[in-house]
């Protein structure tokens, strides 16, 4: 009998496959960075020959292990970077242009236009998003405008978009499967999550034709089969999602009220909100979090632009540091109220402020500064954030969670763990396993299968490695706060009462 699963988790600049047991164990993991491009001022693209090459290198990797077998893998799940954009020839495959990713803003100016135009109320009644050059569909019509000959040729049905995961699928099914799940769909800027379909009004919005997009698919549902030719046989694409709704999932946050944040290149904070897709007063965002058997579960989120890619800046630009691992000794060194502060809008800045040409400074630099205030204030930039986001979501929902699940590359750091506890207030716990997002695909596999009758069945294999309980006075706490929220205020590009963060 099968006794693993294959995930193919797609990040924004590293591939990794990973083999699970039932228990959502790793058993293999294998990983592969790929280039990341800066065209230009804002823009971030990647060579979507480079994504393929990364999965596809990493899933052979894990299947050479001499203990594994194809006959032991039940199936694949899959998690993506999402928002991300691609075109291509239906007929041959051939992209059309690098792939635009989501953290690119070379569509600012079209979307202060459409927002001029007052089309965001409609943006955001019908997908729970706001019109924003993060989401597909500016992207996408740009490429229709930019590259020549995309616009005519996909008029005539010859050019198929799709989000990162549905280029995978396109790929391992050599074409035989164009498909997205919902919680990518919602990603797009095109899809009515309240009717959970493509919007003929928003499609005529943003000028494109509905024969370049993916069928829209439950998280667990059949994507068809990965061909024999790439892994050595046929197996079964059976859970796909992206990549924070997918870590949602694998933290077993299934009730209203539950939440977690995700620390990676950026960083997410998602709470579960339940059957009713609740509209955010503060410039949050309404999302799919997943969708089983036709039914949509619905999801409030906060999406900030960087957060570990400010200490690879550190590490890779400043040379502060060579590993990552030093950033938790350093950060120690640092006196309790460290007033430097670190504003990491290198791609404008994300929710709630949501301005695309804001731009980073680090402020509050002394005689006294060095490296260790420095990388200090770019994790301490992570924690203020996530309160950003937890104010509005307390605002939103009455209550914010009264503890957060946490995962991602970062969590690893127990200052900086202690420190978020302490900024929050509230309880944060580290879960055993620390590959959430690619588990959360496995999981949503595994429930297609059969591997899992119910979501009961998954919620009991979450366990916490560790809890942090904050520890920190309040009013050290607010006074911390609100010297980021100066910071922020004095980097940004519009007036701060456009967009004020809720205090609490």
């Amino acid at each position: 009998m099968p006794s693993y699963l294959l995930s193919i988790d797609q990040g924004t600049t590293s591939s990794r496959a990973i083999l699970f047991d039932k228990k959502g164990h790793v058993v293999h993991i294998a990983q592969r960075e790929f280039t990341q491009y800066f065209p230009e001022d804002g823009w971030v693209e990647h060579d979507p020959e480079a994504i393929w090459e990364s999965v596809l290198g990493t899933c052979r990797d894990v299947l050479s292990h001499p203990d594994i077998s194809l006959e032991q893998i039940a199936g694949i799940g899959m998690t993506n970077q999402r928002e991300t954009t691609l075109l291509w020839d239906r007929a041959t495959g051939e992209m059309l242009y690098p792939a635009i990713v989501w953290q690119d803003r070379r569509t600012s100016d079209a979307c202060q236009r459409l927002r001029d135009q007052g089309y965001e109320p409609l943006v955001s009644q019908r997908t729970g998003l706001l019109i924003d050059p993060y989401f597909s569909a500016t992207k996408l019509a740009w490429l229709l405008d930019n590259v020549a000959g995309a616009r005519e040729r996909a008029e005539r049905g010859e050019l198929a978009f799709g989000t990162v995961d549905t280029f995978l699928i396109w790929r391992l099914t050599q074409g035989r499967v164009h498909a997205t799940d919902a919680t990518n769909a919602s990603r797009t800027m095109l899809f009515d999550i309240h009717r959970q379909c493509w919007d003929s009004e928003l499609l005529a919005l943003f000028d494109i034709p509905d024969s370049v997009l993916p069928d829209v698919k439950d998280s667990s549902d059949d994507f068809g089969s990965a061909d024999a030719c790439w892994l050595g046989g046929e197996l079964p694409i059976a859970g796909v999602a992206g990549d924070q709704q997918a870590a949602l999932f694998g933290q077993a946050c299934f009730e209203p009220g539950m939440g977690k944040s995700t620390y990676g290149t950026g960083c997410f904070m998602i709470v579960n909100t339940g059957k009713q897709a609740e509209a955010s007063r503060n410039r949050l965002l309404t999302t799919v979090g997943y969708r089983l058997d036709g039914v949509p579960t619905y999801a409030m989120e906060g999406s900030i632009f960087v957060a570990g890619a400010t200490m690879q800046w550190l590490r890779d630009g400043l040379k502060l540091f060579a590993n990552a691992a030093e950033t938790e000794q350093l950060a120690s060194q640092t006196q309790a109220g460290n007033h430097v502060y670190l504003v990491p809008a290198f791609t404008g800045l994300g929710a709630p402020y949501w301005d695309p040409k804001a731009r980073g400074a680090i402020l509050g630099l002394t005689r006294d500064t060095g490296i260790a205030e420095i990388v200090a204030a770019g994790l301490q930039a992570v924690c203020y954030q996530t309160r950003d986001l937890q104010a509005c979501m307390s605002d939103d929902m009455s209550a914010a969670p009264s503890a957060l699940r946490v995962d991602g590359g970062m969590v690893v750091n127990n200052w900086l763990m202690q420190f978020l506890a302490d900024m929050l207030g509230v309880e944060v716990d580290r879960p055993v396993t620390q590959e959430i997002t690619a588990l959360g695909a496995a999981y949503l596999a595994g429930l297609q299968l059969g591997w899992y009758s119910d979501l009961n069945d998954i919620a009991e294999l979450w366990h916490a490695e560790r809890r942090f309980y904050p520890s920190m006075e309040p009013a050290q706490r607010d006074r911390l706060y609100a010297g980021w929220l100066n910071a922020v205020n004095r980097v940004r590009s519009e007036p701060a009462s456009e967009c004020q963060v809720i205090e609490h």
